[in-house]
């Protein structure tokens, strides 16, 4: 079967090539930065100033911030091909979330002034923007009612599915889902425990429903994903 189109091709418009140019014209490089951050360092902490806006190049980035009482929230893991950071183009001077790799990872960074500037002249680029924030503030909703009126199993059950249908590849009947994630990160996205993500996961593969390993999810049918 073949791969679906990257995600950084949004309506042709070719978002990789914008953010990680090898030859930009006109712009200081300085400001148009190609960094790597090794496992467990941080790329940007609450507080700090919202200057830059990232896409990801290589790798995977958690996107958390910390309860009054120091617990860490995960709001997000972005990998290959994302944007994150997004909010700095909306008003947002100081960070109040983290950000940091959860892997080996690349990532591409522009300045406010850049991206803006971007957007007015590429109509492809401001609608890939648009978009990414209209999602974001609707994901977050979906997962604000989830936590209010689902329980535990269904959360990780429909997490599963909006893995398979943002990130998945069809290969026949099948779903595959590659660099699936830990069972501790499914349980701090979900607000469930990694004890029950366990239980959860073991039954389905139990009923022929999915497999997975470190490195891999494939569901086999969605349907009976329930």
């Amino acid at each position: 079967m073949m791969e679906k189109q990257s995600i950084w091709y949004f309506e042709e418009f070719d978002v990789f090539g914008v953010f990680c140019p090898t030859k930009i014209k006109n712009v200081d490089m300085e400001n148009h930065i190609h960094r790597r951050y090794k496992k467990g360092a941080y790329i940007y902490l609450p507080e700090e100033y919202a200057e830059k806006v990232f896409f990801i190049s290589e790798g995977r980035v958690k996107i958390g911030t910390y309860s009054d009482t120091g617990k860490e929230i995960t709001k997000a893991i972005l990998s290959k091909g994302e944007v994150f950071g997004e909010l700095a183009l909306i008003g947002e001077n100081k960070r109040r979330d983290f950000a940091v790799a959860i892997e080996e990872t690349e990532v591409c960074m522009m300045t406010v002034p850049q991206m803006k500037m971007m957007m007015r002249e590429r109509n492809g680029f401001n609608m890939f923007i648009m978009k990414i924030i209209g999602g974001r503030v609707l994901e977050m909703e979906q997962r604000l009612e989830s936590l209010v009126f689902k329980d535990s199993r269904t959360r990780i059950v429909e997490y599963l599915k909006s893995l398979a249908e943002k990130k998945g590849q069809r290969v026949g009947y099948e779903m595959l889902v590659r660099n699936f994630l830990t069972h501790q990160e499914i349980a701090n996205l979900t607000a469930t425990s990694r004890q029950t993500v366990t239980t959860v996961l073991n039954e389905l593969r139990n009923n022929n429903i999915i497999t997975f390993n470190r490195k891999r999810l494939l569901i086999r049918d969605m349907e009976k994903l329930v």
